[in-house]
């Protein structure tokens, strides 16, 4: 057990320090776009497209980037990795740490951007296959809602600190939380070994004869891969074929992630010109969300996980996240949303049951794989969100509306969720692959 934890607890901690620093800015960051922007105005569409925009081009570039991540740590090791997208994002925080007037504030959107093509996902994916690199099968989902719960944790703890904070130190503290976690990734996190004998049921299927044709040498295959640093189309549509819980999974994972962008480009700005919002009221509103999906993720979700699996679960979070969305958009006073923001509960179940359905379906070889193909479908979900409800926002914000419904755009995230929700229910979760143990035959698992 100890053999089991001492890694995932070096790598909880780098996950809790990243999440920390990314999430403390977030409650700022509408105030700083619109002071930069449009200053006091309570109602800003250049705002909302700049939002958009940047959205959909981060999409754009993690829906090549996720895949390719993915695909380099499974064949040089989560840590090498981690060390890209952890080092990447200092750089934007310390811009605004430094100023947040208007030409720092572009500068900042730039780099932002840029960054984020690598680091929007790579290390929730990285972190991901870490854990599924260390764990059972069986219980998988229990330590895939820990790693959440600890996201979310970081979350908690980082926009209830900057409820206290000026924004000047809020991006201070971030910049230097970054820095901290990267050196401590660095130093403390051990790497796993990547096994060149592992095999997949999906992918690695049919390679053993080659392999056994070459016992002292090394494979023809395995020469062309040392090449391949980024799956080709053809690998991504064999796993997506190879398995229709796979197809289903991917199909509720865009959904879910074209949902999830569309309410976060949204939500911000709907609460500021209809109830006046600031940092501190968007503080307390993630405050009370994390803390509610904290105490779902580390306690309700590993003891509810065994009783139904990860099946019914991810049912249960996608139908409340569609109620959330739901109360949102028919806000009728300024308490709605923080009542709407309880429900987080239970909508937090949705991630990390629908990335353990996704891990059992692959062996070990392909984790890195598996995960970069869902966070490339859902990063694709991030491309088409923002051009979809970020104009709907903005004209249902604006006086120009066709008529006088201001949650409409979030309305229409919801339908999106539901078609997620339709998804799940369809999906038939079986035993998992025989892992003992498709990857090391040999292998015992002294966990039990």
């Amino acid at each position: 057990m100890e053999k089991l934890w001492r890694p995932l607890g070096h790598l909880f901690l780098t996950f809790f320090l990243y999440n920390f620093g990314t999430f403390m800015v977030a409650p700022t960051i509408t105030d700083v776009t619109m002071f930069a922007v449009c200053p006091h105005q309570p109602e800003c569409s250049i705002a909302i497209y700049l939002t958009g925009f940047q959205q959909a081009v981060i999409g754009l570039g993690t829906l090549f980037m996720m895949p390719l991540v993915g695909n380099l740590s499974d064949r040089y090791g989560r840590k090498a990795l981690l060390t890209l997208p952890m080092s990447l994002s200092i750089i934007p925080l310390a811009i605004l740490a430094y100023s947040r007037s208007r030409n720092f504030f572009y500068a900042y959107y730039v780099l932002k951007t840029l960054t984020s093509m690598v680091c929007e996902g790579s290390v929730q994916c990285l972190a991901l296959a870490y854990v599924a690199d260390n764990v059972p099968v069986r219980r998988r989902a229990a330590a895939f809602g820990i790693l959440s719960g600890i996201g979310s944790a970081a979350f908690v703890c980082g926009t209830f600190i900057a409820r206290f904070l000026s924004t000047a130190s809020t991006f201070q503290v971030a910049t230097a939380v970054a820095i901290a976690g990267t050196v401590y990734m660095r130093i403390f996190l051990p790497d796993v070994a990547v096994e060149e004998s592992l095999k997949t049921p999906i992918l690695c299927r049919g390679k053993e004869k080659i392999v056994a044709d070459f016992p002292n040498e090394i494979s023809p295959i395995k020469s062309e891969q040392i090449f391949k640093s980024r799956p080709s189309l053809r690998d991504m549509l064999t796993m997506l074929q190879s398995s229709k819980i796979f197809t289903q999974a991917a199909v509720v994972a865009f959904f879910l992630s074209l949902s999830d962008a569309g309410f976060q480009a949204s939500v911000t700005y709907y609460l500021k010109a209809e109830f006046h919002f600031n940092k501190d009221q968007f503080a307390d509103l993630m405050v009370i969300s994390g803390v509610a999906g904290t105490v779902s993720q580390l306690i309700v979700m590993p003891i509810l996980t065994p009783f139904l699996g990860e099946g019914v679960l991810l049912s249960v979070g996608l139908f409340f996240s569609c109620a959330h969305i739901f109360l949102y958009s028919v806000a009728w006073s300024f308490w709605v949303p923080y009542a709407a923001s309880m429900l987080s509960i239970f909508f937090v179940f949705s991630q990390p049951c629908m990335r353990t359905i996704v891990s059992k379906q692959v062996g070990s070889c392909e984790q890195g794989k598996a995960q970069g193909c869902i966070s490339g479908i859902s990063s694709f979900a991030n491309v088409v969100a923002p051009l979809v409800f970020s104009p709907l926002s903005a004209l249902f914000l604006s006086d120009n509306a066709p008529f006088d419904f201001p949650g409409f755009s979030i309305m229409c995230v919801g339908f999106a969720m539901m078609v997620a929700f339709v998804q799940s229910l369809m999906i038939r979760v079986p035993p998992p692959i025989a892992e003992e143990r498709v990857d090391n035959p040999n292998h015992v698992d002294s966990y039990a």
